[in-house]
């Protein structure tokens, strides 16, 4: 039998509001009234393959009572997907500027705190650089950025882009909820079964015939045939005005995803571009720290955010 699916503490609101034409999703913690200058609200954007939800067990540790948003990103959980047959970097930049203009979510007029996980801290990063105005806080959870290319890779890279986009991109599905815990699980084996079994039914949804399917866009997984340019990149994290706080997970190894082409040196070098840079480590974790130490990451987050 499997166990009870795990409790939450504090359950979230869903909203959805118009974003750039899209119909975003977004899970709310308490309300504005709660944010102040010194407390302002604080911005959850998740990873690839990921949901806002995907926060929860954090936020369920945070200690004090704040305003806290987290947003499914585009062709993610509930959020629109736009119908187009590929995705590119800088909608995620426009999504989030808008969302901080938008007059139903509070998050107008004033500098926030702002969080980013995986592929999310990169957007954060970016975001951070360009609109330093608008981030008191800055929090980047695993954001490593990409390999460093060339342009010679260009050629090759169109080429792929182009010869995927002639298949159907597709999700694996599966027979039953249990089966994407489990699949959870596997992925992470250190995500909790009760945290897997609560999470499962906010990662996926049942289909009209029965099974199971990813709350993700397939065309997610074509490859992006835009470069990645470290250059723009770190000029943009130069710009960064908000102190840093970067965390990691101990069991993280970026040399397993991409051997040579991006050593931890090289991303160490990178992040010694941003001004002010707290690092802090949590054991045991992976690449999913949330999951794995929730606990430990709301007391660093707060320390790091309450500090005056």
């Amino acid at each position: 039998m499997s166990p009870p699916a795990y409790l939450a503490r504090r359950p979230a609101r869903s909203l959805f509001v118009s974003v750039r034409g899209l119909r975003y999703h977004l899970l709310a913690w308490g309300d504005s009234s709660l944010a102040t200058p010194e407390r302002p609200p604080l911005l959850l954007l998740h990873g690839w393959m990921d949901v806002a939800a995907s926060f929860q067990f954090m936020v369920d540790a945070l200690a004090g009572e704040r305003y806290v948003v987290a947003a499914d990103w585009r062709g993610f959980g509930l959020s629109d997907s736009g119908g187009g047959d590929s995705y590119w970097f800088p909608d995620y930049l426009g999504d989030l500027d808008a969302l901080l203009a938008h007059p139903e979510l509070g998050l107008a007029g004033q500098p926030i705190d702002l969080l980013g996980h995986s592929m999310g801290g990169n957007v954060v990063m970016i975001y951070a650089g360009v609109r330093p105005e608008r981030i008191r806080r800055l929090i980047n959870l695993e954001g490593f950025g990409m390999p460093a290319t060339v342009p010679e890779q260009a050629p090759k890279r169109y080429r792929q882009w182009l010869d995927e986009l002639r298949e159907p991109a597709e999700l694996r599905r599966y027979d039953s909820v249990a089966e994407v815990a489990a699949r959870l699980r596997k992925t992470n084996p250190l995500l909790p079964e009760d945290k897997a079994a609560w999470l499962a039914p906010h990662w996926s949804r049942q289909a009209a015939d029965g099974r199971w399917e990813i709350l993700g866009d397939p065309a997610h997984k074509r490859t992006n045939p835009m470069l990645y340019r470290v250059d723009e990149v770190l000029a943009c994290w130069k710009q960064i005005r908000a102190p840093l706080l970067w965390v990691d997970g101990d069991r993280t190894d970026i040399e397993k995803w991409w051997g040579h082409r991006y050593p931890r040196s090289e991303f160490d070098a990178r992040l010694a571009a941003v001004a002010q840079v707290e690092r802090h480590r949590l054991s045991p974790a992976g690449h999913m720290l949330h999951h794995d130490q929730p606990q430990a990451l709301a007391q660093r987050l707060e320390a790091f955010l309450d500090r005056c």
